[in-house]
């Protein structure tokens, strides 16, 4: 199994339903192909470099996985035919020092989410009701 880099570009306009409906159904086309899938980088929105298709921003997602070269054909042409997608490229990770970058950014990768995690775990403690005052009459 050959390693992968993927980032895709999905329309601003999305909501984050569909933006996460579209990661899902990306990451399924990889899972049916026997791929395995290392790592999710979801950048969020930034600037284009151009515009594409009148859009001057986009959301950037970023996938780690390793899979057999021939299913690379198939997971771009459904890139391809994904309306929300406005851009993407991959990238294959062949010689050592490459596979080492590689494992380095699936390691960052999953750093950032456990710091996203840890941070919602802190806000949902710190988060207290706020108790009503007693008015005496």
């Amino acid at each position: 199994m050959n390693n992968y880099e993927t980032l895709f570009i999905l329309r601003p306009t999305l909501t984050d339903e569909e933006q996460t409906a579209n990661i899902t159904k990306i990451k399924d086309t990889l899972l049916n192909e026997n791929a395995q899938i290392l790592a999710t980088d979801e950048i969020g929105m930034r600037r284009l470099a151009y515009p594409i298709d009148k859009y001057e921003r986009g959301v950037y997602i970023i996938l780690y996985f390793q899979a057999v070269g021939s299913v690379i054909g198939e997971f771009e042409r459904k890139l391809k035919f994904n309306e929300d997608v406005i851009k993407f490229f991959t990238i294959k990770y062949t010689n050592k020092r490459e596979s080492e970058h590689f494992n380095k950014l699936v390691a960052n990768a999953n750093k950032s989410i456990e710091k996203v995690a840890q941070k919602e775990e802190v806000a949902e403690k710190t988060e207290t009701p706020i108790e009503e005052e007693k008015i005496e009459a």
